[in-house]
């Protein structure tokens, strides 16, 4: 089969597309975590969507995937969970995301999966935009899950205007 399709062409075609794939996906997370490490400092802000007033954690999250991918994710950390692909915790790649309970809810806050164990999120009241260890025992506890943005999700979320 593989003979077959090297003869027509066919197979090298397709090699080479799923390479552009593959590169235009991480080249989109690096992005994503590029852009969020720029924004370490900003102070947590309930309901807060941007820089100048402050990000909560999924605020935080869809600010990222707009400026950095073009795609509007729902407002709430559940509703994002909803909106993206379940993967499994080992299966984690940079710009991610990962989803923790924190107030006695399922899916109650949302990070950026960076890599290395680490992601980066807005965190509470009084705290600011920072990395932080998805190992550290507080976070394991917490972890409810891991999810994708992935072609399938993405029709489900609306591009940027």
């Amino acid at each position: 089969m593989d003979k077959l399709l090297v003869d027509r062409g066919l197979l090298t075609h397709t090699i080479d597309q799923l390479e552009q794939v593959r590169q235009t996906v991480s080249t989109r997370a690096s992005d994503l975590v590029v852009n969020a490490m720029g924004f370490l400092g900003v102070p947590y802000k309930f309901g807060g969507t941007s820089a100048e007033t402050g990000f909560d954690c999924s605020g935080f999250v869809r600010a990222m995937y707009e400026q950095t991918i073009g795609l509007v994710l729902p407002r709430r950390a559940n509703e994002q969970a909803a909106a993206t692909d379940r993967i499994d915790k080992n299966d984690l790649r940079p710009g991610d995301l990962v989803f923790f309970n924190t107030m006695r809810k399922a899916f109650s806050h949302v990070g950026i999966y960076v890599g290395d164990g680490k992601f980066i999120h807005a965190p509470r009241s009084g705290s600011e935009v920072r990395v932080e260890d998805m190992r550290a025992a507080y976070w394991q506890r917490r972890f409810d899950g891991a999810r994708r943005v992935t072609p399938s999700a993405e029709a489900d979320i609306k591009p940027a205007n």
